[in-house]
């Protein structure tokens, strides 16, 4: 009778909250018979994955659909979204998903009491004024329908509630972080993506961290609160996001990283120090985006820097932010990797006027990756005009085995504009017979 009364109510929240539309068909009963129904057609095993990717309430909304769906979400894997702020808490209703799709503490019981299928998601958003919720978290975590979770979203959870969690979610595969102080003291030996946000970390903690996740490959970090190096050490990991710190921490370290592949690393605005010590990995293929003008950008391969006489030949793939000024910095970098096949420039606003003229480039000298290497250059939000045109123009007559250039700009260019930077780029010139050129309209 329990199950029956819930479906009903889902039922009935559906018809109310749509168009009409899913209700005139549930109530004619051809819903399972139109043919024009491709989705209720799928196995029953890619229902139940579409399922648990929606919002926890459109998920337990699928059973008024049809026939079909009407058994599907109770043995989906489930996606339980919740959070103990109201619908209209701006600082909630900001984030991936708003409050208004998720469910209050008081229907949780229930949804798990309801639910027999496995655990896919748990996702818990707090506010800092809660009480203590441990008890109510606890039973919950305790129960069949949550076991084996595989991903983890936790914000806003003072110290007890976060321990208590991480602790009974030992299994998880995805876990994300954030508003939170956090004492990594237990292991996630199946853990494989980490996100942290706006996480207070102690920097003498961070390497117990990495080592008790034996197989994490890529890990997130987005305004961390930590003072001094953050130094990195993992056999496993492949990827290493880094953005926005805050307070002074202006290093890092990848003391030993054989499997690193891709390192993006924050932007390193005009009087932001960042040094960043590239030790131990020697699999590193994507870089960036580095800013040009930071004044104290340092890469380190080993105890040296970086440079045309300690290059980093593993690189392929580079990120730079630049005004279209100095592009001898930008040459500069190149010469550090030789090997370099993908380089993407994301022009920005330009801060400060420069009238020098740049000093020329000296074929007797040249940049080995713009002789053998470079095949493909993107130029995110390029204007068509001033230096960013004789930036660009540089690689056009310079880049001898390229095969293609992309534009990304903001107005779709007609065919006449089009012939037009071709000319201002000097095309007819270009240095690679077999280049391509393309604007691409894109918003940014």
């Amino acid at each position: 009778m329990e199950k029956e009364a819930a479906g009903a109510a889902a039922a009935a929240a559906a018809a109310a909250e749509s168009d009409g539309t899913a209700e005139k068909r549930a109530r004619s009963g051809d819903c399972d018979d139109t043919a024009d129904d491709f989705i209720s057609s799928l196995p029953d095993a890619v229902l139940g994955t579409i399922i648990s990717l929606l919002p926890t309430k459109d998920g337990g909304r699928t059973p008024a659909l049809s026939r079909r769906w009407r058994h599907l979400w109770r043995s989906a894997p489930l996606n339980l979204e919740v959070s103990t702020r109201l619908p209209d808490d701006e600082a909630d209703a900001a984030g991936p998903v708003p409050a208004i799709s998720r469910v209050p503490l008081s229907a949780v019981s229930e949804i798990i009491s309801q639910h027999h299928g496995p655990a896919r998601r748990f996702s818990l958003h707090c506010r800092r004024d809660d009480g203590d919720l441990c008890p109510q978290v606890e039973s919950w975590l305790r129960s069949r329908a949550l076991a084996n979770l595989q991903e983890l979203d936790i914000s806003y959870a003072k110290p007890p509630l976060l321990t208590l969690v991480l602790r009974s979610a030992s299994s998880i595969l995805v876990a994300k972080i954030s508003h939170c102080d956090f004492e990594p003291t237990m292991s996630f030996p199946f853990l494989k993506k980490l996100s942290l946000f706006c996480v207070s970390i102690s920097v003498d903690l961070f390497p117990r961290l990495l080592s008790g996740c034996h197989a994490l490959e890529s890990l997130s970090m987005t305004k961390v609160r930590a003072v001094g190096c953050l130094r990195f050490r993992s056999p496993t990991i492949r990827t290493i996001i880094f953005r926005h710190s805050f307070g002074e921490m202006a290093e890092l370290v990848i003391e030993d990283a054989p499997r690193l592949v891709r390192l993006l690393v924050p932007y390193c605005e005009r009087d932001y120090s960042v040094t960043i010590r590239v030790i131990g990995a020697p699999n590193l293929e994507i870089l960036g985006p580095l800013f040009v003008v930071a004044p104290k950008l340092q890469l380190f391969q080993g105890i040296s820097p970086v440079s045309s006489t300690n290059s980093m030949c593993s690189l392929k793939v580079l990120a730079l932010k630049s005004s279209g000024q100095k592009l001898d910095a930008v040459l500069n970098i190149l010469r550090w990797f030789p090997c370099l096949e993908k380089l993407c420039v994301i022009f920005h606003v330009n801060r400060e006027m420069n009238d020098e003229n740049e000093p020329q480039y000296d074929p007797q000298h040249p940049i080995e990756c713009l002789e053998t290497c470079l095949k493909k250059v993107v130029f995110k939000s390029f204007e068509g005009y001033g230096k960013q045109v004789d930036f660009a123009k540089f690689f056009v007559l310079n880049a001898k085995v390229l095969d293609k250039i992309e534009f990304e700009v903001r107005n779709k260019y007609s065919s006449e504009t089009v012939a037009y930077e071709h000319r201002l780029l000097q095309v007819e010139n270009r240095a690679s017979r077999e280049a391509r050129f393309e604007f691409r309209t894109t918003s940014y």
